[in-house]
């Protein structure tokens, strides 16, 4: 399954965070404040919040049971972009040393404030007023044995009268975990900031001004699929000569042909450009506070941007003779038959032309036993967006070399190339504004010594506007996408591909309440509810057809204990989340015709019953250890599709009742603690295990539990200085995950014959020693 619109960009692995990570724990709430509202009320603690088990960069995403979404990810109170496709949040954003502080903002706090349900990690800049000193900073430096080079520097001051300044720079170069023959680098990203702050007088408030300006090539989207044997009981051997993680899938070809979907031009570009992205970034920030606990924060910023994603995703893979047809082209131009196993693959090029808005506007006063708010968000998207999609064929092994046709192959190549159906699949195309005018409110209230409530509402206008690809026939049925489809070509039905325009108006809804009893002063009963409504966003508008507008619910609820004392802190809870009307897209292949792969549209629902245990003991000083167990059974719920293919084959899909897809259904995490030597040395790991998860949608193929792990050390040699060196599977765990190419259509019933095949997939990161080196001055 590649669903493409909604791919997150923080890497499953996920469910490190602390006690409160996963179910809004009230007794772990972090305390720390500052100028806005980051409270315990909207505050997650935000325990290994940037530990990432499959990217180098970048937070993970916190499942909450459902398939995932846009990554709400925020910076001095707004998103860091509108949408994840095609402005990737870590082309534009890092955890880097401009940041003055990084949260977790709880789901009913996201919900209210942003409309959106799960967790967010809540970012904060470096605006240089914490200190009267004109010149102050931090620079940090991390490597790994790959040869990975990142520095980042944040220099800020004060420059007297109520001035103060901030300056950063990020810098990136890493090359990944293997050699790449036509880019140096799987992510070269840079990204700059300035901000310049003034205090009003008499503590009143602040107002900032910052631009930011990031330019990336980010290439792990076109870099993660890999093969291996599927050996049938959920585990995976390495093909000869391929080791997983450390070898390169993609062949040694640097540029790309694609059809541009708007004027059906054929055009090259190469791997490396074509994951080009920036940002020209402006923001404004307000604070201003009156006596009796009032206070004002106005957030605003304008971006103007380059966004691009480069999908290389791995389709069916089969093994062929040499009268099949395919052939390796010589050093002298010849072409040679080819016999052994051939990989198909769709190439997706993706990329918009941005311009988005963010105004949040935020009353709120503050009291002995409540805190009470009122906000405003005008939120404004516009974009002009397309995906090009390109088939090619190559072989499988490490280093893989390119696939040609010849005149009894079934497929039409273009030319003298490898290349063949131009968007023909998932191709994507629309153009238009979207917008979001929303009021919210919220109360914190301590009623009585043992009683604590927090309750909320969201009321959102959404307006979509726009153009897109979705063509009807004559007949009023769909068109579908076809080898050479872009606007301007005529269908095979004689259907002329124009633009289709689109309008919509909705009103969208978010409610949450809390209640917390404190039976004594270590042990309490909590529970809390959040009710969201949405609405198909503008990338749902990209597919071959229109899609459900109906409305989106998503109900979560949890009920629990907790209790404290000196050396624990635990929590348990039990919970349910649904959402109805998820709009995905399928690409499936068809089981006569391995080159014929259709973009099927579907809507479906999902439910996920769990419950989550966690603990946090410090039995001694200086040692601590986070212990989480959760369970859970994440379904599908009226799951059904089906798609007509070139040849007249008709396959269906009916996942209802299955297991959601790479979900697991019990996770364990374990991560002990030391600090010694007053707090000069701090050894510390973590362990983190996922049971069986399915790699298709019928559950036919699975793919065992496995551990993710992590250990380091941290030596604070002065005030000043600090090095670590942190290892990442540091059990070299390898070994296949997520889920299986092309495998959709697959059922439990004939399952069994394909063991012993071979597939290709998503891997385990490799061991990684990595080492780091902190300068404050």
């Amino acid at each position: 399954m590649k669903n493409r619109k909604h791919t997150p960009f923080l890497s499953q692995g996920v469910w490190s965070f602390a006690a409160c990570a996963l179910l809004a724990l009230p007794a772990c709430a972090q305390s720390e404040k500052n100028d806005t509202l980051r409270t315990s009320d909207t505050e997650e603690n935000s325990r290994n919040v940037m530990l990432n088990a499959a990217s180098a960069n970048g937070p993970r995403e916190i499942s909450i049971g459902l398939p995932g979404g846009d990554v709400n990810v925020l910076e001095n109170g707004l998103p860091v972009v509108y949408n994840s496709n095609p402005h990737n949040v870590n082309t534009h954003w890092r955890g880097d040393g401009s940041l003055q502080h990084s949260g977790l903002l709880k789901i009913s706090e996201t919900a209210i404030t942003t409309g959106n349900i799960g967790y967010a990690v809540n970012s904060w800049g470096q605006l240089g007023t914490d200190t009267k000193r004109p010149f102050n900073g931090v620079v940090n430096y991390n490597t790994n044995h790959f040869g990975k080079q990142q520095f980042d520097v944040n220099v800020f001051g004060a420059l007297g009268k109520g001035w103060s300044y901030s300056g950063s720079a990020y810098q990136n170069f890493d090359p990944g975990t293997f050699k790449l023959r036509f880019a140096q680098y799987q992510d070269r990203t840079e990204i700059y900031k300035f901000a310049l702050t003034k205090e009003y007088a008499k503590g009143r408030g602040r107002l900032s001004a910052i631009y930011h300006y990031s330019n990336s090539h980010w290439l792990s989207n076109a870099t993660t699929g890999a093969p291996f044997i599927y050996v049938g009981d959920g585990s995976v051997r390495e093909i000869p000569g391929f080791a997983l993680g450390t070898s390169s899938y993609l062949p040694n070809q640097s540029n790309i042909l694609y059809m541009d979907m708007r004027d059906g031009r054929v055009k090259e570009i190469s791997l490396y450009d074509g994951t080009a992205s920036r940002g020209n970034q402006i923001t404004l920030l307000n604070t201003y506070r009156w006596g009796k606990g009032w206070e004002w924060n106005t957030r605003l910023k304008y971006d103007h941007a380059l966004g691009s994603y480069l999908y290389q995703t791995p389709m069916a893979m089969s093994e062929v003779d040499a009268t099949a047809g395919y052939t390796l082209r010589e050093a002298d131009g010849t072409h040679t038959p080819y016999a052994g196993h051939v990989q198909s693959r769709m190439s997706c090029f993706n990329r918009g032309f941005i311009d988005e808005s963010f105004l949040t506007t935020e009353l709120q006063r503050k009291s002995k036993n409540m805190t009470w708010r009122v906000g405003l968000n005008q939120w404004h998207y516009d974009v002009d967006y397309s995906s090009s999609t390109t088939m090619y064929d190559h072989t499988v092994e490490a280093m893989p070399r390119m696939l040609y046709g010849t005149s009894n192959d079934k497929t039409h190549y273009y030319g003298d190339t490898p290349y063949y159906n131009f968007n023909q699949n998932a191709s994507e195309y629309y153009k238009g504004k979207e917008n979001k005018l929303a009021l919210y409110a919220t109360h914190d209230w301590d009623i009585t010594p043992k009683w604590h409530t927090y309750y909320g509402a969201r009321l959102e206008w959404q307006h979509v506007e726009g153009q897109n690809a979705a063509v009807r026939n004559a007949d009023g049925n769909y068109v579908g996408r076809f080898a050479g489809y872009h606007l301007g070509a005529t269908a095979p039905d004689g259907t002329v591909i124009a633009p289709t325009p689109f309008k919509y108006d909705w009103l969208n809804m978010a409610f949450t309440a809390a209640l917390t009893y404190k039976v004594n002063k270590n042990f309490g009963l909590t529970a809390d509810f959040t009710y969201n409504t949405q609405r198909p966003k503008m990338n749902d508008f990209s597919p071959a057809e229109m899609p459900n507008t109906g409305r989106i619910s998503i109900p979560l609820g949890r009920a629990g204990i907790y209790y404290n004392n000196k050396w624990v802190s635990l929590t348990s809870l039990v919970s349910y989340i649904g959402k109805t009307n998820n709009n995905s897209t399928l690409n499936l292949i068809n089981p006569n015709d391995s080159h014929d792969v259709k973009a099927s549209a579907l809507t479906y629902d999902i439910q996920t019953i769990g419950w989550t245990t966690d603990a946090v003991l410090k039995p001694f000083k200086g040692f601590d250890l986070h212990l989480l167990f959760t369970y859970q059974m994440p379904k599908y719920k009226r799951y059904e599709t089906s798609v007509t293919f070139s040849d007249g084959t008709v396959s269906s899909i009916n996942a209802t009742g299955n297991i959601v897809t790479e979900i697991p259904k019990v996770l364990v995490e374990i991560d002990p603690s030391y600090t010694f030597l007053g707090d000069a040395l701090r050894i510390w790991a973590s362990f983190r295990y996922f049971s069986k998860t399915y790699a298709n949608i019928k559950n036919a193929y699975y793919f065992n539990g496995r551990w993710e792990t992590f250990g380091g050390v941290e030596w604070k040699a002065n005030k000043h200085f600090t090095l670590g060196a942190t290892v990442i599977n540091f059990l070299n765990q390898t070994g296949a995950k997520g889920s299986i190419a092309g495998a959709e259509l697959v059922d439990k019933a004939d399952a069994a014959q394909y063991n012993g095949a071979w597939m290709a997939g998503s891997y385990i990161r490799p061991f990684t020693v990595e080492f780091s080196a902190k300068i404050t001055f």
